[in-house]
Formats: C-alpha cells, sequence, structure tokens
C-alpha cells in the first residue's frame, strides 16, 4: 500500500512538473491579446521579412542570381533577345538582362526606408483574421494596402538606378541594334515601368518568405510579441 502511494505522489509531481513546464513557455497574457497586439506582432513579422531578406535584394547578383526574384525578359523583349543570339550578339543580350537586375538590386538598396516606413503606418482592419489565415497572409494584406502608393515612390529610384548602373545605355544600345536588323519591326519598351513592378513583385516575395518562416517555426520567433502573437496560431 505504501508502495500504491508513494508512486502516486511520484506521478502527480511529474505530472505537475510537466504542466508547469508548458504553463512556462507560454507568453503571459496570452488568453487576453487584443488586436492592437496582434496588429504589432504582425508588424514585427514585416519588419523582420525586410531586415532578413529584402536586404538580401540589395547584394550584387541579389536579384540576378535568386531564381524567386531574378527579373527576366518581357515577352515583347524575348523576341529581341532571340534575335541577338541568332546574328551572334549574345553577349550583348547577356549584358542587357543583367542590367536589369542590377538596377533593382541599386533601387531596392534606396528605398529600404520606404518599406519600413509603410509598415509602420500599416493598419489591420481585422488583425485576428489575417493571423488566422494562409502563410503568406500578411505580405497579401501589406501588398494590396501599399502597393500602389510604393510604385510612385519607387519608379523614380528605379529610372536613377537605370542611369546609375549604365543600363539606360546598353538597352539604348541593345534597341538600336535590333531595329537595325532588317524584317524586325520597332520595339520601345518602357523598362522603368517594367522593372518596377518586377522589383516590388520580388520584394514582396521576399517578405513573405520570411513570414512563412516565423508562421512554422517558433525558433524564427526572436521577439516577445512575435512569441506571444503566433502561438495563437499554433493553437488554432
Amino acid at each position: 500500500m505504501k508502495k500504491i502511494v508513494l508512486l502516486l505522489c511520484i506521478f502527480q509531481l511529474t505530472a505537475c512538473g510537466e504542466l508547469q513546464q508548458v504553463i512556462n513557455q507560454l507568453p503571459q497574457g496570452s488568453t487576453g491579446i487584443g488586436s492592437l497586439q496582434i496588429g504589432e506582432g504582425l508588424r514585427e513579422a514585416l519588419n523582420m521579412g525586410i531586415n532578413k531578406q529584402v536586404t538580401k535584394l540589395t547584394q550584387t547578383d541579389g536579384f540576378f542570381k535568386n531564381e524567386l526574384t531574378k527579373i527576366l525578359l518581357p515577352p515583347e523583349l524575348q523576341k529581341v533577345d532571340k534575335t541577338l543570339r541568332n546574328v551572334g550578339l549574345g553577349k550583348l543580350a547577356d549584358e542587357g538582362l543583367k542590367v536589369l537586375n542590377r538596377a533593382a538590386e541599386d533601387a531596392v538598396g534606396e528605398a529600404t526606408p520606404i518599406f519600413i516606413n509603410a509598415v509602420k503606418g500599416i493598419s489591420f482592419n481585422d488583425a485576428k483574421s489575417i493571423l488566422m489565415g494562409s502563410d503568406d497572409a500578411a505580405t497579401k494584406y501589406l501588398t494590396n494596402a501599399t502597393e500602389n502608393q510604393l510604385y510612385s515612390k519607387f519608379n523614380p529610384v528605379i529610372k536613377n538606378s537605370f542611369a546609375k548602373v549604365g543600363a539606360d545605355k546598353i538597352w539604348k544600345n541593345l534597341i538600336t541594334k535590333y531595329n537595325n536588323i532588317p524584317l524586325t519591326n520597332n520595339v520601345n519598351p518602357d523598362l522603368t515601368d517594367y522593372v518596377t513592378k518586377e522589383a516590388l513583385k520580388g520584394v514582396y516575395k521576399m517578405i513573405a518568405v520570411e513570414e512563412k518562416e516565423i508562421r512554422t517555426k517558433v525558433s524564427s520567433r526572436t521577439t516577445d510579441i512575435l512569441k506571444k502573437v503566433f502561438i495563437l496560431q499554433d493553437k488554432s
């Protein structure tokens, strides 16, 4: 009988110890967390996407060697690329593609503060539904809330970057050579508009990468607010 009582005590102490461990791991006050705190956590996740992922795009080949964000030629220029290669101007075609990505890399470096300010000013109308949404729900919300505004700010930065990396001269030379080839139709695409849109897509993609990390890996929640907010998602 004494052995049975002793075993019961040990079991109870063990169970209590495990329960206390679980309680200790839960963020304090998590049951009473409101929309303001959830919104703060979502903003924190988006900021981490900028700090950890978007900054990678600003490095040399940040766009060009990243399969998620590499800027390819628009449809109307794919025939230019093919024709130039067919007439022995493949090196020029390669350089033309590379400088489009260089312009984006340069522009994102200058425009990163724009994204940071956009995240600070974003207001989550239904923070809880976004938290409980898809792995990129917060990024999608950011995109819808900021894309038009960011385009107007980003476009002149891209234009300046074109000149800075020499993309404007390279593409002027490339298009001129193409237009001089017999039996081709002249092209004059708005590359600034195209690269601006593609660069923005790349930025949002990389923010989404980090959001998914935070949602799916507890180890990626490196701040108290992230732990406190995203544990609610884990429980759903």
